[in-house]
């Protein structure tokens, strides 16, 4: 896997377990992760949040490993926190303060002072879109609005590492749209390492770049989008009509098909396919929707796993 320019890799996961009474919220990860936007994906059960306080120090592994920026999550947790913004999955922002005000705090906590961390406030509310509406109080603003103050609070004191727990929670498919572009944007133009938790993998695959998927706690994956949504051996073909018609053609001329709906399947062995797909159409008089290699889904990574087990505690994450 990846490592940073240094060789160091940004996170290093070594046989991470934790376990809560009754439940086994991660189990034996072992993982690096390199710098760029990651997609950390899974049902919700599935230990994300769990990691994430994990990274932060917030919470000790019960065996294994885990270093942030070379350093160790449990002994030096109050150190790394102050390199890594976490955006947390529930809202927990008080009503009766303004956007200005909290974040402004925050900064001050984090170490900065009140002149720079007033300057500081300004730069990532206009960054996240809330400059103009920085002084309501958060009351009276819309869940988006609030979305955007928890980013905001999270990159306010210039984080390395950026943690998203389910950023778009809550949110409509417009407000999704935004706040996946914001993530982009923070990741892309302030050069931030950002780690995007989330079960829903059409937005994993809009913005990152790497994905790491956990089901169960367990490590099913982690590689590149790319490597994920691959081409398969497979060319899938899509008649309007007579699909078992071509379907016997197909099969007379020697090839191997599935069924998958209204598709046909045919494995891909060498290039001959194509032309005898071609063929049998034109000879059956069918009309064509569509012939292509298919590709791989992020579906496909958890279509064939067990279903997990009923969770006992909430904070299996």
């Amino acid at each position: 896997m990846c490592e940073s320019t240094d060789g160091t890799p940004l996170i290093s996961l070594r046989g991470i377990t934790k376990r809560f009474p009754g439940v086994t919220a991660l189990d034996e990860l072992t993982l690096d992760i390199e710098p760029g936007i990651i997609g950390l994906v899974g049902s919700n059960g599935a230990g994300k949040s769990t990691l994430l306080r994990i990274l932060l120090g917030l919470l000790a592994p019960t065996s294994g490993t885990a270093l942030v920026m070379g350093r160790d999550v449990v002994r030096e947790g109050p150190l790394i926190r102050q390199f890594v913004g976490y955006m947390p999955e529930h809202d927990v922002l008080p009503p009766d303060v303004s956007a200005t005000e909290l974040v402004a705090h925050l900064a001050q906590t984090s170490g900065l002072p009140v002149t720079a961390s007033r300057e500081r406030t300004a730069e990532v509310l206009r960054h996240v879109g809330l400059y103009e509406e920085r002084y309501r109080p958060m009351g009276g603003y819309s869940t988006g609005m609030r979305q955007r103050v928890k980013l905001a609070q999270a990159l306010v004191h210039d984080p390395r590492l950026l943690l998203l727990d389910e950023p778009t929670n809550g949110l409509d498919p417009s407000g999704r749209d935004d706040m996946l572009e914001l993530v982009l944007r923070t990741g892309r133009e302030f050069g931030i390492t950002v780690v995007v938790a989330s079960h829903l993998l059409g937005e994993i695959q809009r913005v990152c770049d790497f994905l790491v998927a956990i089901e169960g706690g367990r490590l099913l994956r982690a590689d590149r989008i790319t490597q994920f949504t691959g081409r398969t051996g497979l060319l899938a073909v899509e008649v309007d009509e007579g699909r078992d018609r071509l379907a016997a053609a197909l099969a007379a001329r020697g090839l191997t098909l599935h069924e998958d709906g209204r598709v046909l399947l045919v494995e891909l062995i060498d290039e001959a396919p194509y032309d005898l797909v071609r063929d049998s159409v034109v000879e059956l008089g069918l009309p064509l929707v569509r012939m292509e290699q298919r590709r791989h889904s992020l579906e496909d990574l958890f279509r064939d796993q067990p279903a997990a087990a009923p969770a006992a505690a909430p904070r299996r994450g």
